[in-house]
């Protein structure tokens, strides 16, 4: 089942994406020096579907490790509880083990 509901959204989604690509080979000069917009002086002819899908995994990258990091007190936290749970754990053991004999 997961895998025909992938089949069904990324087959799609690959297609635009391979039609956009197709459409959009011309090619943009990107250049790094906001001041010279008429002869950029560190700029490059790349084709547009190429700085675009760069641009956008660029930002998921961004993204991702924006999330990444703004979860660090949770992890930490789970850390926390989980080393507790084993602290816990281990006290009933040895608690149990002298009842035990």
């Amino acid at each position: 089942m997961k895998t025909l509901l992938r089949l069904i959204v990324f087959l799609p989604l690959g297609l635009v994406l391979i039609a956009f690509a197709l459409a959009n080979r011309h090619p943009v000069t990107v250049g790094i020096d906001p001041f010279a917009s008429l002869q950029p002086s560190g700029g490059m002819a790349l084709p547009l579907f190429v700085v675009v899908f760069a641009t956008l995994m660029l930002g998921v990258l961004i993204g991702g490790f924006a999330s990444w990091i703004g979860q660090g007190r949770h992890r930490r936290a789970a850390r926390q509880a989980r080393a507790e749970v084993e602290r816990l754990r281990a006290d009933a053991i040895s608690a149990r083990a002298p009842a035990d004999r």
